[in-house]
């Protein structure tokens, strides 16, 4: 069964989001092995950007298993269709790949070698968005993805 590893930086409040995100997690999770990993902000001051988006690399790639392909969230990523996430998912299955990680970095970004190490840059906006919802975004379009795969109805798209 493909793995999902959903990775971000962010804290761990509760808030309306949240509950959504969550609800569309337990969804995924009956279709893919689903997991989720939120790490602390760096808190360091905007002059320091460089230096938060390092310390948080180092965090996240502590938890990002080498085996699951990166995927980096970032607006200068590709923009894929929601179709074409489910050809990925269903890529990942058919060759037998063990899955992904998808990153979304802090207030800062993804630091530079995160991005480099990545399979895929991927843009879900050319906005910048709050982590918590990214989360949200790319939880319910990888739940959509699973129903394309699924052939259930949930989808209305082309």
């Amino acid at each position: 069964m493909t793995r999902i590893l959903v990775a971000s930086v962010g804290r761990k409040r509760a808030t309306p989001l949240r509950r959504a995100t969550e609800e569309y997690e337990d969804r995924l999770r009956r279709y893919i092995r689903y997991d989720t990993v939120v790490i602390g902000p760096a808190r360091l001051p905007d002059a320091r950007a460089a230096e938060a988006r390092e310390r948080e690399a180092a965090a996240l790639e502590r938890r990002l298993p080498e085996d699951l392909d990166l995927i980096a969230l970032t607006r200068e990523g590709e923009y894929w269709t929601t179709r074409a996430l489910a050809d990925y998912l269903d890529d990942l299955r058919t060759y037998g790949r063990p899955g992904a990680a998808f990153a979304i970095g802090g207030a800062h970004g993804l630091a530079p070698r995160l991005l480099a190490r990545a399979r895929v840059r991927l843009a879900l906006s050319a906005m910048t968005l709050p982590h918590e919802v990214a989360r949200l975004i790319l939880t319910e379009q990888l739940y959509r993805a699973a129903t394309i795969l699924r052939g259930e109805p949930y989808h209305k798209g082309s």
